[in-house]
């Protein structure tokens, strides 16, 4: 027969720590409180907490533990992760008999003591200890793992290595804490911006998840954030950017707007499913990105001159080509506020508006709800605009329409994914546009890429330029024997790059008589190529290699921008 478990107030009164008439009025109060007896006679004062637990020790049979501080050994802790000794109050003794001994301060919390079991995957043996002692010694433990963590942290930021210092804090966080991951990603974030990145890159991978920045053109590893990171850290960057946390299948589209250094700077996120979870990249739409005004974006004096004459023409198309990134819209951007005065209208259909400009008025378009570029632009002419921006022209609905526009009377500002200038005569025309359309409305082509520019903290004369790059840009020892080319040497202003910042080369194709016959006859791109060259046009490699003359850029560079194109021509 099982013997019948003793009650508590029965236990401590034969030990002789309270009297029954003390008993039993701790007994009406609990009961009127909806409290456990040994909490009320804890607090009417009758017995101490200690004495609380050694009864409940003996009702259940469980050994009681005098916790002292020394009592937890490291190894010992290692075995219990922190956040459960904190959620649950609970400590470990160490392994005994295949069973961990843990110290509990409730033996009736069955749930608990059954989640332990799933967690740790462990059988329990279980002690009993008085909770104030329980929780004293978690916070003890607590705090000296912040004091290493934070040591550690410190010694990281020193190093600069502030995202690791600070996954460091997230980690030792507990899971119900979102503060030390919303940390991390405001350090994320502002870092990139304050080390000029144009994208911030979040890429889940097998071990790891990889932040990279996007710095002149250029990708850069920053840091890794551990695996079991990543789950809060894209959903610290999905609650930012508005969008839905809980879809993790299909592609998602959103906006940041945060205050850096008492700017408002505006970030436009893409959230992209892959094979190892999410990949985030968020793109820093700077302000002071496409203010820098025409004459900073490195035109050289011809092609500037050409450039200022044609954004003040009344009428035709201006096309600005070049693939992704290489900076067509700061460029159009700058040509737009330099023509934005009073007595000009301007209209812009862009996909979408990426900087708000005073005094311009632009649309973004909505294909979900059928606002498309074609409607914008049809809707726009009736708006008697002086000047219209089309985002880009995707096909010939589009190009027929800025074309129409162009003729009658408009100014028209577009850009097109061509890799030169004269492949955007054959490009409209294989869209369908009549030929003696695109002969009689463009005005001017412009073919552009960025290059990165030397640090001017650390340029030195490059003594030994690498011959390779030398032959790919046909620049001969005769050129470069009175005229120095320079290079970076890295230092700490650069990122050890040698570079810093960036300026556009160009190819300013102007259409006069023959190369507008050679569009009228459908002509390859060869040969309009020849008949522009003849006319005066500069090629991009060209352009760049008076830049490298002029000590602002380096052969690599050039080489590796206009020759990865096919760009290198008859010269």
């Amino acid at each position: 027969m099982l013997n019948k478990r003793k009650h508590l107030g029965e236990i401590l009164f034969r030990w002789g720590l309270v009297d029954k008439d003390k008993l039993t009025e701790a007994m009406k109060t609990s009961k009127a409180n909806g409290q456990r007896l040994g909490q009320t006679l804890v607090e009417l004062g009758y017995v101490t907490e200690e004495d609380v637990t050694k009864a409940i020790a003996k009702q259940f049979g469980l050994e009681y533990v005098k916790l002292e501080s020394h009592a937890v050994s490291e190894s010992a802790a290692k075995l219990v992760p922190e956040e459960l000794m904190k959620k649950h109050g609970i400590i470990p003794l160490g392994m005994s008999n295949g069973k961990l001994k843990l110290i509990i301060s409730d033996p009736l919390d069955l749930d608990t003591l059954d989640l332990i079991r799933f967690r740790l995957n462990a059988e329990l043996e279980c002690c009993l200890a008085a909770p104030s002692r329980i929780n004293a010694i978690i916070n003890k433990q607590t705090d000296k793992l912040k004091g290493s963590i934070d040591a550690t942290a410190a010694e990281l930021t020193e190093a600069g290595h502030s995202i690791e210092a600070e996954v460091r804090r997230a980690q030792a966080a507990g899971a119900e804490d979102d503060g030390p991951v919303i940390r991390l990603v405001n350090l994320i974030i502002d870092e990139a911006y304050h080390l000029r990145a144009s994208d911030i890159h979040i890429e889940p991978m097998a071990d790891r998840v990889r932040v990279r920045y996007r710095i002149d053109g250029v990708c850069i590893e920053r840091d890794n954030i551990p695996k079991n990171m990543q789950a809060p850290v894209m959903a610290r960057l999905k609650i930012m950017s508005g969008m839905d946390i809980a879809e993790r299948r299909l592609p998602q589209d959103g906006r940041i707007k945060k205050e850096i250094a008492t700017k408002d700077i505006d970030f436009r996120v893409s959230a992209l499913p892959g094979y190892h979870g999410e990949s985030v990249v968020l793109r820093i739409l700077r302000p002071d990105a496409v203010n820098i005004g025409v004459a900073a974006l490195g035109f050289e004096a011809e092609n500037y001159e050409i450039f200022q004459k044609i954004i003040k023409r009344p009428n035709g198309i201006f096309l600005v080509t070049g693939p992704t990134g290489s900076g067509k819209t700061t460029t159009l951007y700058a040509a737009l506020q330099e023509l934005n005065r009073p007595d000009k209208k301007i209209i812009t259909a862009e996909d979408p508006v990426e900087y708000n400009f005073a005094g311009i008025n632009q649309c973004q378009v909505k294909a979900d709800i059928g606002l498309t570029f074609e409607k914008i632009l049809r809707s726009m002419l009736r708006q008697a605009p002086n000047i219209i921006l089309i985002g880009e022209i995707r096909d010939g609905t589009v190009a027929d329409i800025a074309i129409q526009a162009a003729l009658t009377g408009h100014l028209v500002f577009s850009t097109l994914h061509t890799n030169d200038a004269p492949g955007a005569i054959t490009r409209l025309i294989d869209m369908g546009v009549k030929p003696f359309l695109v002969a009689s409305s463009i005005q001017a082509i412009m073919a552009q890429r960025l290059i990165r520019t030397i640090c001017k903290e650390c340029k030195v004369v490059d003594e030994h330029p690498d011959p390779h790059y030398l032959r790919l840009l046909n620049i001969t020892p005769e050129e470069i024997r009175n005229v120095p080319i320079y290079k970076g040497r890295g230092c700490s202003r650069c990122g050890g790059t040698g570079y810093k910042g960036r300026l556009g080369i160009f190819e300013m194709m102007l259409l006069n008589n023959e190369v507008r016959e050679l569009a009228f006859a459908r002509a390859p791109s060869n040969e309009l190529r020849k008949a522009a060259r003849a006319g005066g046009m500069k090629s991009l490699l060209e352009d760049g290699k008076s830049k490298i003359f002029k000590g602002l850029t380096t052969p690599e560079e050039i080489a590796g921008t206009t020759q990865a194109e096919g760009l290198v021509i008859d010269l």
